[in-house]
C-alpha cells in the first residue's frame, strides 16, 4: 500500500443529437417527434432566425457559457420556440421561473444573471409576455443555469481538486428539456436525473431551516457544579437538552422535566447514534458541545452532501451487487439487490495518508495473504527498527523478498487472515487485521490508507455465500493455511469508496458525522464561488 494521493454519485443517461438546418420546410417541421414536446394542443410560432442566436449571447454576455448548448438545441428543435406558443407563455416557462426563484431549497445560493430582466417578464402586463427571440434566448439560457446548479454540480476539474475520483456519467440537458416539456412535473423531483439521497437530504434541510427560523439557538451550559450528568441527576441543563432532542426529533415529547429519565436517556443513545458518537447515557461535555454546534453549521453541512450527491451516477444503485465505504462514518455496506446484507466498521487512513475517494471492481480474495511492506514504510519504520535491533525482521515475521520486505502469512499480518483486491492505480484494498480493538473507537482513522474490515470472515462469507466452489469452513480453513491462496471472483463486484458528512438513513433521520480530512469547507467555499 503506497500513500494515496487522493472519495457514496451523476447522472443517469447520455444520449446523440442531429443537427437540423433552420431552413427545413413546414412538412419537415410537422414530423417532430412528440418527445420533441409538442402536441396538437400547442400552436407553434414560426422558426426564429438561426444568426439571433450569436446575437443573443453578444448583448447577454453572461449567460455566453451556455450558448454551445442553446445552439445545439435550437438545432434540433429547427429554431422552434419552447418556451412560448402563439397564445404566450407556456406553462413549462412559469414552473422554470419558479425553481429559479427558490434555488435555495436545493442548497444553492446564487445570483440569477439578468435577474431584473427576468422578472420583468413574469411579473409585468401580459403584453410583455409575448415572445421574443431575445425572451426565448434568456429562458434557455436560464434553463440550462438552473440545471447547472441543480442537477450538475461543479464541474469535473474543481470535484478533482476535493480529491474525488468517483466516476461521473457524461449528461445532456438538451434531451432533458424534452422529458420536462413533455411531462412539466419532472421539474420538481426527478430521481433518474439525481441520487435519490439527494431529496432527502433535500427534505431535512428545509427542516433544519425551520428550525433556525424557529428556535433561538442558545447555547447549553453544563452546571459549574459538575463535569457530567447521569440518570437521576436534577439540573436545569437536562430541561434543555431535553427541549434540544425534541427539535432534531429524538424525542418525541418535551415533558420539561429537569430530571434525567429513561425516557432523555433513550433519546441521548439516538442522537449519539446519528452523530457519530459512542453510546454513553452519561451526558458529558462533548456531547454538549455536539448539541450546541450552531444550526447553520448543520446547515451548510447538509448543502454540500447535497452537492456531493450530485456527483453519484444514479446507475450505482442498480447494481445487483455493491460495496460501499463511507469515510467520515468509518462503515462498509455491502448490497445485494438493493438491500444491505452486512454493516461492518471500518479503520481508513490518518489524515497522513488520506484514503482515496474513488470506485473499482472486486476481482480477488486473497486468503493468508504476505503483506508486502510498502518503500516509505520500510524507510520510515522498518529500517529504523532493524537499526535499533537485528532481530526486528524475524520477530515481527517478516523476511527480505526481491529486494523488498514482506510479512509472512499468519495471524499476526498486519493485513489479517484474508484481503479483497479491487485492482486500482491507489494500492486501496480492504483487510482483516490483528489489531481489532481499534473498531471500538470513536474515530477510526489508524491505517495508512487501506481499508480495515472489522467483520472479514462475515465479508469473505457474503461474498462467496452462492459459490459452490466455497463453504463457510473451507473458508476458514484458507484463511488459517499459513500459505497465500488467491481466488478469482466469479463475479466482480463494485466497491465505491466515498465521503459523505450528512446522510437520511431509511426512516428518515439525518446522521451527521466528523468531517475526518476538513473538506466540508473547501467545498462550501467553491459553492459560494460558483
Amino acid at each position: 500500500m503506497r500513500k494515496p494521493v487522493l472519495l457514496l454519485i451523476l447522472f443517469s443517461f447520455c444520449f446523440s443529437f442531429s443537427s437540423i438546418s433552420c431552413k427545413k420546410t413546414a412538412d419537415e417541421n410537422s414530423k417532430l417527434p412528440l418527445s420533441s414536446g409538442y402536441s396538437s394542443k400547442v400552436q407553434s410560432l414560426t422558426p426564429f432566425d438561426s444568426t439571433l442566436v450569436n446575437s443573443f449571447f453578444i448583448k447577454y454576455h453572461e449567460l455566453k457559457k451556455y450558448q454551445q448548448e442553446t445552439t445545439e438545441l435550437y438545432q434540433k428543435r429547427n429554431y422552434q420556440y419552447i418556451w412560448f406558443d402563439t397564445k404566450g407563455m407556456l406553462e413549462v416557462s412559469h414552473l422554470l421561473y419558479n425553481k429559479l426563484n427558490n434555488m435555495e431549497d436545493d442548497g444553492i445560493k446564487a445570483t440569477i444573471p439578468y435577474k431584473e430582466k427576468l422578472d420583468a417578464l413574469f411579473l409585468n402586463a401580459t403584453e410583455n409576455q409575448k415572445a421574443t427571440v431575445n425572451n426565448e434566448l434568456l429562458l434557455t439560457s436560464l434553463y440550462f443555469f438552473y440545471t447547472q446548479k441543480v442537477l450538475k454540480g461543479i464541474d469535473d476539474k474543481k470535484i478533482a481538486e476535493l480529491g474525488w475520483y468517483l466516476p461521473r456519467k457524461k449528461k445532456s440537458y438538451v434531451s432533458y428539456l424534452d422529458s420536462i416539456i413533455a411531462n412539466p412535473s419532472l421539474i420538481n423531483k426527478n430521481e433518474k436525473e439525481v441520487l435519490g439521497q439527494y431529496y432527502n437530504l433535500k427534505e431535512v434541510l428545509q427542516k433544519y431551516r425551520k428550525i433556525q427560523k424557529d428556535n433561538s439557538w442558545s447555547p447549553i451550559a453544563l452546571d459549574s457544579s459538575t463535569t457530567a450528568l447521569k440518570l437521576g441527576d436534577s439540573s436545569q441543563t437536562i430541561a434543555q437538552i431535553r427541549q434540544r432532542l425534541y427539535i432534531f426529533e429524538d424525542l418525541s415529547a418535551d415533558s420539561k422535566s429537569a430530571i434525567y429519565d429513561d425516557v432523555l436517556a433513550a433519546g441521548i443513545v439516538k442522537y449519539q447514534n446519528r452523530n457519530g458518537l459512542l453510546e454513553n447515557p452519561i451526558i458529558t461535555k462533548k456531547i454538549i458541545a455536539s448539541l450546541n454546534v450552531p444550526i447553520e453549521d448543520r446547515i451548510k453541512t447538509i448543502t454540500v452532501n447535497m452537492e456531493r450527491c450530485r456527483w453519484i451516477d444514479v446507475d450505482v444503485a442498480k447494481a445487483k451487487e455493491l460495496i460501499v465505504v463511507n469515510i467520515p462514518s468509518y462503515r462498509l455496506t455491502y448490497f445485494k439487490d438493493g438491500k444491505p446484507v452486512l454493516i461492518s466498521n471500518v479503520v481508513v487512513g490518518k489524515d497522513m495518508n488520506k484514503t482515496v475517494i474513488f470506485s473499482a471492481d472486486m476481482r480477488y480474495i486473497v486468503f493468508s495473504p504476505y503483506w508486502n511492506v510498502p518503500t516509505s514504510i520500510i524507510k520510515k519504520e522498518i529500517k529504523p527498527g532493524i537499526a535499533k535491533n537485528p532481530n526486528y525482521l524475524s520477530q515481527h515475521n517478516m523476511e527480505w523478498y526481491n529486494g523488498g520486505i514482506r510479512q509472512k502469512p499468519g495471524s499476526k499480518n498486519s493485513l489479517g487472515l484474508v484481503k479483497f483486491l479491487f485492482p486500482n492505480n491507489n494500492s486501496i484494498y480492504l483487510h482483516d487485521t490483528p489489531s481489532k480493538n481499534l473498531f471500538n473507537e470513536e474515530k477510526r482513522a489508524f491505517s495508512h490508507g487501506c481499508i480495515r474490515v472489522a467483520k472479514p470472515v462475515e465479508l469473505a462469507n457474503e461474498i462467496l455465500k452462492d459459490d459452490k466452489n466455497w463453504t463457510p469452513a473451507k473458508i476458514d480453513a484458507a484463511m488459517h493455511k499459513g500459505k497465500e491462496t488467491w481466488y478469482t471472483l466469479k463475479n466482480k463486484i463494485p466497491v465505491y469508496i466515498g465521503y459523505f458528512t450528512a446522510w437520511v438513513d431509511d426512516e428518515g433521520a439525518i446522521h451527521f458525522y466528523d468531517d475526518v480530512y476538513q473538506r466540508d469547507d473547501r467545498l462550501a467555499t467553491m459553492l459560494f464561488e460558483e
